[in-house]
């Protein structure tokens, strides 16, 4: 690893690549591949792109990089939809154009976005989508949005290393956010995780993971 960058991601660079979390000792996609991974648990996982339709929303917790954003934009085609991110520890635009180079496929759809990104906009359009992403703790800012989404990306570092972002409150206030028969897709199936989304109204089950990780969660608002 380099010396770590100084925005508040706090990163560092494994091999010059994979950006990985100091705060969380946790990389930000699957070593095995970050864009197959986000096709396989979010996009497969959520039944999209055949839900898509206009006006569609999703909601994330953690943005990252903006990969799942620019998967989502490869696969909505020309529907229009909304995308909803919740980022505690933003990257800067030079750091998500230095990890999104490791997909050619994405970084050559990612300029808008990373442009936009470095003006210090958080309300841009990729593509077919309507991006939002709102800076903050999101047991603090998720209480707060007014609005409710079709389908949710849990896309935050490892339950183990990040509970907060995998807490009872939060996850109920997912399903709150969540409209009637919405889904949610993670690529995480601890134990706790499950329970916390059941108790939240969601009926939950295990799916196979991505690249050799047997499990990974997926459910729908009961």
């Amino acid at each position: 690893m380099t010396c770590p960058d100084q925005s508040p991601a706090a990163l560092d660079w494994r091999d010059g690549i994979t950006p990985v979390s100091t705060r969380f000792d946790d990389p930000y996609f699957s070593l095995a591949g970050g864009l197959a991974e986000t096709r396989h648990v979010f996009l497969e996982g959520n039944g999209l792109p055949a839900r898509f339709r206009p006006g569609f929303a999703i909601a994330e917790l953690g943005f990252g990089t903006g990969l799942n954003l620019i998967a989502v934009a490869i696969a909505a085609g020309d529907v229009p939809v909304r995308f909803t991110s919740f980022e505690a520890f933003p990257m800067s635009g030079d750091e998500m154009d230095r990890a999104l180079s490791a997909f050619p496929e994405a970084h050559a759809f990612a300029a808008p976005m990373i442009s936009a990104w470095a003006r210090g906009e958080r309300r841009f359009t990729l593509g077919p989508v309507s991006a939002e992403i709102i800076e903050g703790d999101a047991r603090d800012t998720l209480p707060l949005w007014t609005g409710r989404a079709d389908t949710w990306f849990l896309d935050g570092f490892s339950p183990a290393k990040n509970p907060e972002l995998w807490g009872a409150d939060l996850l109920a206030e997912v399903a709150r956010h969540t409209a009637p028969g919405g889904t949610f897709a993670t690529y995480t199936a601890a134990g706790f995780v499950r329970r916390a989304l059941t108790a939240a109204g969601f009926a939950v089950e295990r799916a196979p993971g991505y690249a050799g990780k047997r499990h990974m969660s997926r459910g729908v608002l009961a």
